[in-house]
């Protein structure tokens, strides 16, 4: 337990609700602040990607106790269900037993605030903050961004508000503060899949399914009512754009010619397509993340990432690991709890927004490439008998909790022997002999 302060979070969303947790069991009083209305009562849907929760995630929900809460309404995917316009392949993540976990955001989002309230977190809903007082830690909380403002002092403030984060824009008017934002030429929508009538999956439920075109595509994953929530990756202009399609009937030609096997377990396509918005994706860096000992950066506020890995939440679950860790470690020195958080997480943040925007390559282009399965194969057999020599990225990235900055450096490494290998004659039929089993044991010995 640290000497007891009073906390604000601002952001009552899935970092800030754990984040609260966390401080409470450290003795500290805290009151989290969001904008929005009480998510439990109001209803959640039209612009969400299910969670794929990995082992950084349940780490830091384990390292609470609320692991088994958060399982309880997880369903778990141990491959990928790749769905070509006339074949459907699966690829198994990782080892046997290895899966990731689908979990809607809503619900997610929902427990987390009751989990937070449990532990004694306090929360204030439909309150704006519009600034903060950087050196006194003053939240500024108004109606209006020009209207009056209410003064509430606190000992510490952490931004937990997200990609446009209100406390971030007030730090970025220091000096020496690094900002950069940048948005994908590509947007997402959400859609739907239903449950059969005896509430069953219309799909394979233990897979994430993927529906890969080049230069968009289709997800799903699964929901525990039977359903799959859906999203449609797509760039904003061009031929095969969502400008391009313009009414019902070329949303739903479209996806007959692109998506054949989706059309018959979507049947509210179109009205779903011009129902729900068009959502950015979009890549922000910053530093520094801290003010002295007043003023702490978390989640989406300092390291917002595109969705390609699944590891936006999880790395924010993971901020809050380390953040811990250090807590644990300097017990009320905050100076150097948030110098040493913020030193220790930018170059993970860093590679797995790199790690991000490299996975959309791979899943919308390289899922359909036989090549790149070849590979896939390669490797799974080889990792299989020499685990001690080769684990593939995807498994240090998600089944592990090794940091992004090596497994980005690793899986380079790895991605160069491959491409040696990819050379050798008559690979498609040798793929899985003692030849190419030696080749990557030589090239891994002379590196």
């Amino acid at each position: 337990m640290q000497t007891s302060l009073k906390i604000a979070v601002v952001g009552s969303g899935l970092v800030g609700s754990l984040l609260a947790i966390y401080l409470k069991k450290a003795g500290h009083t805290v009151h989290v602040y969001d904008r929005s209305p009480d998510i439990r009562k109001i209803n959640f849907s039209g612009r969400s990607i299910n969670l794929a929760m990995s082992n950084r995630g349940w780490k830091a929900l384990d390292g609470v106790g609320i692991g088994d809460a958060v399982r309880e309404i997880a369903i778990p995917m141990d491959k990928r269900a790749i769905h070509l316009v006339d074949k459907l392949n699966f690829q198994n993540y990782g080892q046997e037993g290895e899966s990731i976990y689908s979990i809607s955001r809503g619900k997610l989002n929902r427990k987390m605030i009751d989990l937070a309230e449990n532990a004694g977190a306090e929360f204030h809903f439909e309150q704006k903050i519009w600034d903060v007082t950087l050196s006194d830690a003053t939240l500024h909380i108004g109606e209006s961004e020009r209207g009056e403002w209410e003064e509430r002092k606190y000992d510490m403030v952490f931004g937990a508000d997200g990609a446009f984060s209100r406390i971030r824009h007030r730090m970025q008017r220091q000096s020496m503060f690094n900002y950069s934002q940048e948005f994908l030429n590509m947007g997402y929508k959400e859609l739907n899949i239903p449950a059969n009538a005896d509430g069953t999956h219309k799909l394979d439920k233990n897979s994430f399914h993927i529906w890969p075109r080049g230069e968009y595509m289709l997800i799903a994953l699964p929901n525990l009512d039977g359903s799959f929530t859906c999203t449609l990756f797509m760039p904003f202009e061009g031929a095969n754009s969502f400008e391009s399609l313009t009414d019902r009937k070329m949303v739903e030609d479209f996806f007959e010619k692109n998506f054949p096997d989706s059309i018959e377990v979507i049947p509210e396509l179109a009205n779903d397509f011009f129902k729900n918005p068009t959502s950015t994706l979009v890549t922000m860096k910053c530093f520094p993340w801290t003010y002295e000992d007043k003023i702490a950066l978390i989640g989406d506020a300092c390291h917002a990432i595109v969705p390609f890995y699944g590891q936006g939440m999880n790395a924010g679950f993971e901020d809050i690991t380390v953040l811990n860790e250090m807590i644990e470690k300097f017990g009320n020195d905050w100076k150097k709890i948030f110098a040493e958080y913020q030193i220790s997480r930018k170059p993970n943040a860093d590679a797995i927004a790199e790690l991000s925007y490299r996975n959309f390559m791979e899943m919308s282009t390289k899922t359909a490439d036989e090549k790149f399965l070849l590979q896939k194969k390669i490797e799974k057999v080889f990792s299989d008998k020499h685990p001690d020599k080769w684990i593939p990225l995807y498994s240090r990235v998600t089944f592990s909790d090794r940091p992004y900055a090596e497994a980005l450096a690793i899986g380079d490494f790895q991605n160069g022997i491959m491409e040696e290998v990819l050379k050798l004659d008559n690979i498609e039929n040798i793929w899985n002999s003692a030849e190419v089993e030696n080749k990557i044991l030589d090239l891994l010995q002379k590196a």
